[in-house]
């Protein structure tokens, strides 16, 4: 997954800088030979990408330049250290050309937009110094750039097929409904292609290629010059939204979302801390404990592809929604539970990230994880002209996102952005540009809290589901889980054999232990708490007489741990007999007077019975 979501991160704003009209394949390999923990290799890759494809004779726009941004103690660093990493408020990756940011990749703790739009910007500035020595290689061994054939189709024939479809294209287009546009552009293919196949023959693609030129010009137009959008809504309005909680009854919590066209429906499961899955990566070893998956079956979009597991988008996606809700995730000390969330797209007609954003915040409150607040996410498209021109619109369809220029998507709560992803086809934005993404949708995010979200979950559930697994959770002193552990493991699997309860130690002393019912809970801690049991000088104990000698009575104060009275501390008068006072069998009050050096606890019947009348007067 990190390879992948690495892969991704370059990937974005490179691809947009190649030409359009080549059509050759064009591989990049990054491959990481060794790690310094202080600097991201993700960083390094990106422009050693750029640094490689500008010094090739590869045709490429370029150069670009990534840095990441941290926030610590309210000032920016760029590139922070692993140990600035950890402390920072917010993590963004920005890639930039010599003039504009053509990537954006965040994850923050509730940032405002003040914050992360400065962020952004001090990250475009840092890196115009590494385009300067991008630069200055090319200079010096920069290689010629090859020539290739242009794929464009020709000016003579794009006008002819625009003259001659455009008028159908429109009507096609004019529509909320996806189905229904892809149903009324078939007949209008067909229509083209047998008027202009026999005009120019073998050149069935460039046709294409005219064809979907005549439908991205009809909805650039369409935006720029009358502010309409093809299903006849203004460009701040979202389309009709829709939340429902509590969906499916035998899962811990599920939460759908719809929007239009786009549903998602996410299902929360709970599990004991040691369902946390282990990431050993080049960056080291780490714990998730909330993770989230997204699955994008070919049904959502009318596609009869075969699921072969996970796809790059989808790890990308998943990967998004898993940092927007991130920061809301109760610490384990408050919610001793590993949480696991997955969100299966129904139906899909632009931006279904956002959606099982939207969906997994209902799933979790749902489940009763006591997120600190709820998230919602929502994506913002652009229109932008040849003379810079630009108008940008609220929650963007997939036929919006084909011919657009951005898909900028941003995640947040009330308080603050959690996560921003942004997609790029064009060579980059101006800081005017990202001013006003951010601006509509921090709206667009408060629109879908206020009147869908929260009408129909306010808050978490008070209560896990009671198909959830019970969750105890005790502390003990690190040098007793040698003792609780046993040789071998022996005496945690007798714990968890005779109680049921499943029971995770960490180093500190922590203890988390989990069952499907609360009383296997109890039994677990209860026989943990007999094996770490220290009694404590001055307290008093309630036990039995188990064994009788002598010179005094030996008294249970918990499986396994005996104290002595002697003889001497049965009464205040002198005792000839220990049986004349206590007999095995009895239980009695004692007080704690000692523990000497070998571990011997010496009791006293005789101070706690004193102490008791004490209390009672």
């Amino acid at each position: 997954d990190k390879a992948i979501l690495t892969s991704r991160v370059i990937d974005r704003p490179i691809r947009p800088l190649f030409p359009k009209d080549m059509r050759n394949d064009v591989s990049v390999v990054c491959t990481v030979m060794s790690v310094d923990p202080d600097c991201s290799p993700e960083i390094a890759a990106m422009v050693g990408t750029s640094a490689a494809l500008s010094i090739s004779d590869i045709p490429w726009k370029g150069p670009i330049s990534g840095v990441s941004v941290g926030y610590v103690d309210g000032e920016y660093v760029i590139n922070p250290t692993a140990e600035q990493r950890e402390k920072s408020q917010m993590a963004v990756t920005v890639a930039s050309t010599d003039k504009l940011i053509a990537m954006i990749e965040a994850g923050a703790n509730e940032v405002s937009d003040e914050v992360m739009y400065n962020g952004i910007m001090a990250g475009h500035e840092a890196n115009q110094k590494i385009i300067e020595f991008i630069k200055g290689m090319q200079a010096e061994i920069g290689k010629a750039k090859f020539e290739y054939p242009s794929n464009e189709p020709d000016p003579e024939m794009l006008a002819a097929v625009m003259e001659f479809a455009t008028e159908d294209v429109k009507l096609a287009l004019d529509t909320d409904d996806k189905t229904v546009r892809d149903e009324r552009l078939k007949p209008i293919y067909e229509k083209v292609h047998e008027h202009f196949d026999p005009i120019y023959p073998e050149c069935e693609a460039k046709i294409d290629e005219c064809m979907y030129k005549t439908q991205k010009n009809v909805v650039r137009r369409w935006l720029l010059d009358e502010q309409k959008r093809v299903d006849g809504r203004a460009m701040d309005q979202m389309r009709p939204l829709a939340a429902e909680v509590g969906l499916l009854p035998r899962v811990h919590g599920s939460g759908m979302f719809t929007r239009g066209q786009t549903q998602v429906i996410t299902a929360a499961t709970l599990g004991p801390v040691s369902d946390q899955q282990l990431l050993d990566g080049i960056d080291g070893e780490e714990f998730k404990r909330y993770m989230h998956q997204y699955n994008f079956p070919s049904y959502s979009v009318g596609e009869t592809r075969p699921s072969r597991g996970p796809g790059r988008r989808e790890i990308g996606h998943g990967a998004l929604a898993e940092r927007a809700l991130l920061p809301v995730i109760p610490p384990v000390e408050e919610f001793p539970y590993a949480i696991r969330v997955v969100s299966e797209v129904l139906s899909s007609n632009g931006s279904t990230s956002q959606g099982s954003i939207c969906g997994s915040t209902l799933a979790l409150m749902d489940a009763g994880v006591p997120i600190k607040a709820p998230v919602a996410g929502i994506s913002c498209g652009l229109i932008q002209d040849d003379d810079g021109s630009f108008t940008t619109f609220i929650d963007i369809q997939g036929v919006e996102d084909f011919h657009g220029e951005m898909d900028f998507k941003v995640a947040g709560t009330k308080a603050g952005i959690t996560a921003i992803q942004m997609d790029l086809k064009n060579d980059g934005l101006t800081h005017e540009i990202i001013k006003e993404a951010l601006e509509i949708t921090k709206d667009a995010r408060y629109a879908i809290l206020d009147e869908v979200m929260l009408p129909c979950i306010s808050a978490p559930r008070s209560e896990v589901s009671k198909y959830a697994p019970k969750m105890l959770t005790m502390k003990i002193d690190p040098d007793k889980i040698r003792e609780v552990i046993g040789k071998g493991g022996s005496v945690i699997q007798k714990i968890t054999a005779e109680s049921g309860a499943t029971v995770d130690i960490e180093d500190d002393g922590t203890i988390h232990i989990a069952s499907p019912n609360a009383e296997a809970c109890d039994a677990a801690k209860k026989m943990i708490d007999t094996i770490v049991f220290v009694p404590q000088v001055g307290e008093l104990y309630y036990g039995k007489v188990v064994r009788i000698l002598q010179f005094g009575a030996f008294v249970e104060l918990a499986p396994g741990k005996d104290g002595m009275v002697h003889i001497s501390k049965l009464a205040d008068h002198r005792v000839e007999k220990v049986e004349d006072v206590v007999n095995i069998g009895d239980m009695i009050w004692v007080k704690v007077t000692e523990i000497d050096d070998k571990g011997r606890v010496n009791l006293s019947y005789k101070d706690a019975v004193k102490e008791i009348k004490a209390k009672k007067a």
